[in-house]
């Protein structure tokens, strides 16, 4: 048996594409050499890897075993043809696809990534901003390179490390209907009672917030569920209720004096940032540099 990359590439395309005919046209092949490819492939395992569904080409049992593996044959080959296209990386083009987390991606990454353009103005981020689950979920997969998440990791198989430390504060509006108490403070009375503003299940601020208060409070008396984080900031500028974000997610309201953070009895709160890496991806330098990586962080032997 001889497998070679072209063809993990040709049926990772079809996978993707749904047709010989759209995978083609996206790697620059005839129809009829990506279907002819896709024959010498299934032949050589001696297993076919899709259903046809009409003109659809499908992903059976076998087909779905073997994409994962494929992509990590193509994710290495690519990193190594960057690695050694020369031996001075900081200063050729390269290009980045970063998951990021909301509060993350939209609060800490682009200075970041003007840094590395100061460094090296030929590389190029691109930065995809999802949840939690989102974020893990295109590592896995592996459509980012690597994924900056604010909660746990539930996908198996990848790497964790911790990245950062982020403060989270309370945070109230001054069309809240108590706001004028809540300038002195709230008690733990207070807090249970609240409305709480929070993101949907599967967000690293969702589940940062529940971690950092439910032990405190015992459960939310009133939880009002919004789509972002901006979302959440507005509506306690508006007066919904309380909300916890991360200090940099809140910062440039709170200097405008549109929200105030809320002085409680409870203990600071904080929670850990995550990187986390397929195992078939390496952290070059440049990627590095990025995201302020320690060198024991992600070390491939």
């Amino acid at each position: 048996m001889h497998l070679s990359l072209r063809q993990l590439q040709i049926f990772s395309a079809i996978a993707e594409a749904g047709t010989t005919t759209a995978a083609g046209e996206a790697i620059g092949l005839s129809q009829s050499a990506v279907s002819a490819a896709l024959s010498e492939l299934e032949s050589l395992l001696g297993l076919a890897l899709f259903d046809r569904v009409g003109r659809r080409l499908v992903l059976n049992g076998h087909g779905r075993a073997l994409l994962p593996e494929a992509r990590t044959l193509l994710a290495g080959m690519a990193d190594i043809e960057r690695r050694f296209s020369t031996g001075r990386e900081a200063a050729v083009p390269v290009r980045w696809r970063v998951g990021a987390s909301t509060t993350i991606g939209n609060y800490l990454m682009p200075g970041r990534i003007a840094g590395l353009l100061e460094i090296n103005p030929q590389a190029h981020v691109d930065l995809v901003i999802g949840n939690t689950r989102e974020v893990t979920t295109a590592v896995q997969r592996l459509e980012v390179d690597i994924g900056l998440i604010e909660g746990p990791c539930h996908e198996p198989g990848l790497e964790v490390a911790q990245w950062s430390d982020d403060e989270l504060v309370i945070v109230f509006g001054a069309r809240h209907s108590l706001a004028a108490e809540l300038r002195q403070g709230a008690d733990m009375a207070q807090l249970r009672h609240a409305c709480w503003l929070l993101r949907e299940p599967g967000s690293g601020t969702r589940e940062a917030a529940e971690q950092a208060l439910l032990p405190h409070l015992h459960g939310f008396a009133e939880v009002l569920q919004l789509g972002g984080t901006e979302a959440i900031k507005q509506g306690a500028v508006a007066g919904l209720g309380l909300a916890c974000l991360s200090r940099h997610a809140v910062a440039d309201l709170l200097a405008l004096g549109k929200l105030q953070v809320l002085a409680t009895p409870l203990p600071p709160l904080s929670r850990r940032l995550w990187v986390v890496r397929h195992p078939g991806k390496r952290v070059p330098a440049s990627l590095r540099q990025l995201l302020a990586l320690p060198e024991d962080v992600f070390v491939d032997g």
